[in-house]
C-alpha cells in the first residue's frame, strides 16, 4: 500500500484520489475550529504559501473526536478556516482518526512512521496530556493519534516521513519541510 491508495471525501460529497497529490510534498493534519490550538490555521497556512511554488500542500481533515472541538461539518469547517483563518489550503469532510471508525488514511499513516512518547516535551505537552487522561486515555495509548492538529509530512514519492505532534514547534516542522524539499 501507498498513500496514494486511499480515497478522501471532499466538503461537497465528492471523492478524492490521494493519487491527485503524487509528486506533491505534503503535510497532513488533523484539524479542529474550537480547539485551543486552532492558531496553528494561521501557521499552516504561512507554510502552504512559503512552500507552495515548491510543490508542498496542506491537507487538513477535521475531526470532531477531540472534546467536540468541531462539530460542523466539512463545508461549514472549510467556511470558518477561510473566514477566521484565511486558509485556502484544502479542507475535507469530517473523519476519525482514532477507534474503529479510524479513516483508512489515517490508519495507515500512524503506521506508517514512529511516535514519540507524549507528554514529556513540553509544559504545554504535559497540560495536554493531563487532558486527555480526563477525556479519552486510550487516546494515549501507542499509534493512536493524542489530539488535535496532529500532523504527518509526507515527500514527493508518498513516503511518510515525520510525525509531529500539536504541541511541537513550527519551527522544526518548517526544517523537516525544507529538508525534503
Amino acid at each position: 500500500m501507498s498513500i496514494y491508495n486511499y480515497l478522501v471525501k471532499k466538503p461537497n460529497g465528492e471523492i478524492l484520489s490521494m493519487e491527485t497529490y503524487r509528486g506533491k510534498t505534503l503535510l497532513i493534519v488533523n484539524t479542529a475550529n474550537q480547539c485551543r490550538f486552532t492558531y496553528q490555521f494561521e501557521d499552516l497556512q504561512k507554510m502552504y504559501d512559503k512552500y507552495g511554488k515548491e510543490n508542498f500542500v496542506v491537507l487538513g481533515f477535521p475531526c470532531d473526536q477531540f472534546g467536540n472541538q468541531n462539530p460542523e461539518d466539512g463545508e461549514q469547517t472549510t467556511q470558518l478556516c477561510q473566514v477566521n483563518y484565511g486558509v485556502a489550503f484544502p479542507i475535507f469532510e469530517v473523519v476519525q482518526v482514532n477507534g474503529d471508525a479510524t479513516h483508512p488514511l489515517f490508519n495507515y499513516l500512524k503506521h506508517e512512521v514512529d511516535y514519540r512518547a507524549f507528554g514529556k516535551a513540553s509544559m504545554q505537552e504535559k497540560m495536554l496530556a493531563e487532558s486527555i487522561v480526563q477525556i479519552a486515555p486510550s487516546f494515549l495509548e501507542g499509534r493512536n493519534i493524542r489530539w488535535n492538529f496532529t500532523k504527518f509530512l509526507i515527500d514527493a514519492n508518498g513516503k511518510t516521513v515525520e510525525r509531529f505532534e500539536p504541541t511541537d514547534s513550527q519551527l522544526d516542522i518548517e526544517q523537516a519541510i525544507e529538508k525534503i524539499l
